[in-house]
């Protein structure tokens, strides 16, 4: 009996991610070929300038339709576990479009902007003033995505994105 397709993703996926966290470990030698592990895994204590960031999604932009937010994350990234990502929209008024935040279950889930197992997160009143706030507090894919009418800002305003966080 074997993986299959899925499996095989999987496990690669697994060891790219495995393989992109050790890259930004401090591993160094000298020139005897002798290894300095004390500031990388597993040996070595957590680097204290290697802090947690507060990042907002979107950056200047915030969260709004139209934007495109995957474009942003790829070129944003990556992020690591601890990162706050914060999610500024105005609140629902005369002149904008009432926003939210939902945590996607799946890729399947994402890719379809279908939030039928979707989670809200974030209420359209809690983008003013500092933003929502989410950690990345665990090792695994994040699927982020606005759910208002029915999902038509996650399909045509481009409102998701997907981030992986990275070991620091």
């Amino acid at each position: 009996m074997g993986l299959g397709n899925a499996g095989a993703i999987v496990i690669l996926v697994a060891i790219s991610m495995f393989g992109i966290g050790m890259a930004n470990k401090n591993f160094s030698s000298d020139w005897n070929g002798n290894w300095n592990h004390t500031a990388g895994w597993p040996h070595g204590q957590w680097n204290a300038d290697q802090t947690s960031k507060r990042i907002v999604v979107g950056g200047s932009e915030n969260w709004h339709f139209g934007f495109n937010y995957t474009d942003w994350a790829i070129r944003n990234g990556p992020f690591y576990l601890n990162d706050t990502l914060v999610f500024k929209f105005d609140p629902p008024n005369d002149t904008t479009f009432p926003h939210s935040v939902y945590l996607l279950p799946n890729f399947w889930s994402f890719q379809n902007c279908d939030l039928r197992r979707a989670k809200k997160i974030a209420q359209v009143t809690q983008g003013r003033g500092e933003g929502f706030e989410f950690v990345l507090k665990r090792w695994q894919p994040y699927y982020f995505a606005c759910g208002e009418r029915n999902g038509f800002h996650c399909k045509t305003g481009m409102m998701k994105f997907a981030v992986w966080p990275f070991f620091r």
